[in-house]
């Protein structure tokens, strides 16, 4: 048997992790937006430092040719870029303490449910890996594949984090009323699942794209970026019409039978919403001149809306356990 404090702790913990690890997924999208992700040419120092430089006279007068020698020809000091990466790290750094912490205060699980703790061993050590894939996104002078492989473990982590905490509160979502749960309804949370990882993907190559024609443009005159889109840009952009509607069935269908307060309904609301927000990113994208606040916010709440949807599922799957 559990202690309530501590399956309390845990489940606080736990939250604050996901949101944390929310957070640097935002941050790491205004880093690519900004064009940053070459602020620091070296990992885990900043241009051999460990607390970056201000101002471009702190460096040596042949830095230049000192990163040229490393593969890296075009670095040039920029003091708001290279701090912009030097933020991401620490907040990633923090995110990993936070997730060690998670780790830690699941240990009460390993008599009840060694699952729970094995699960968040498993982001821990994730992390660590997404860490050094993080060192070979800067080695990589930020080739497209790595920067797209570090985004989609980012999202594999927030799944397991969110899986994990789901589990410990196993017995309220249990306790949640499913008696109205079909199959149509549990394959169309699946197909909605599935078309979310495929948007995610197409958005990924859209990202490699903009950012081929934003290092064309040296980042400015984003006006124009929209004449070079490719054309699985238009078909990203029809695609979010199909997931916005799949979806508003799915609120719908939850609005009809579950019960107004529950936890369920609130995921379902905060899922449109979701929708709605990453839409209108994208629509300021396509139509504003592709503003640079958007593009991190649209990506961020891809990963959201991933994330509300796999709850939902979880929430599903253990409640439709207790229906049958």
């Amino acid at each position: 048997m559990i202690d309530a404090q501590d399956a309390a702790r845990f489940r606080r913990l736990g939250t604050l992790t996901i949101f944390a690890v929310y957070f640097v997924i935002l941050v790491g999208g205004i880093v690519r937006a900004s064009g940053a992700g070459m602020g620091c040419p070296d990992w885990p120092t900043c241009f051999g430092q460990w607390v970056p430089p201000t101002h471009e006279s702190q460096l040596p007068a042949n830095y230049h040719e000192i990163y040229a020698a490393r593969g890296y020809e075009s670095t040039t000091f920029n003091p708001v870029k290279t701090w912009t990466e030097y933020t991401n790290r620490l907040v990633g750094v923090t995110i990993g303490f936070l997730i060690f912490l998670t780790a830690w205060t699941s240990r009460v699980y390993l008599k009840a449910d060694k699952a729970i703790f094995y699960l968040a061993l498993s982001v821990f050590l994730l992390v660590g890996f997404q860490g050094w894939l993080g060192s070979a996104v800067v080695a990589s002078n930020l080739k497209p594949l790595m920067i797209t492989l570090h985004m989609l473990l980012a999202l594999f982590i927030v799944a397991l984090l969110i899986y994990a905490i789901a589990r410990s509160q196993k017995p309220i979502l249990e306790a949640i009323d499913s008696h109205w749960l079909t199959p149509r309804f549990a394959l169309v949370l699946k197909m909605a699942m599935g078309m979310t990882l495929l948007q995610v993907a197409m958005g990924t190559q859209v990202r490699e794209a903009v950012d081929y024609i934003a290092h064309q443009h040296s980042y400015i005159d984003r006006q124009y970026w929209r004449d070079s889109f490719p054309i699985i840009f238009y078909i990203h952009r029809s695609f979010s019409s199909i997931i916005l509607f799949t979806n508003l069935w799915l609120a719908w269908k939850i609005y009809q039978q579950a019960d107004k307060q529950s936890l369920l309904l609130r995921t379902a609301y905060v899922l449109v919403g979701l929708i709605v927000t990453a839409i209108l990113a994208g629509v300021s994208l396509d139509r504003l001149g592709f503003p640079a606040v958007a593009q991190p916010v649209h990506l961020l709440m891809a990963n959201l809306i991933f994330g509300a949807q796999f709850f939902i599922f979880i929430c599903l799957n253990y409640s439709s356990k207790k229906a049958n």
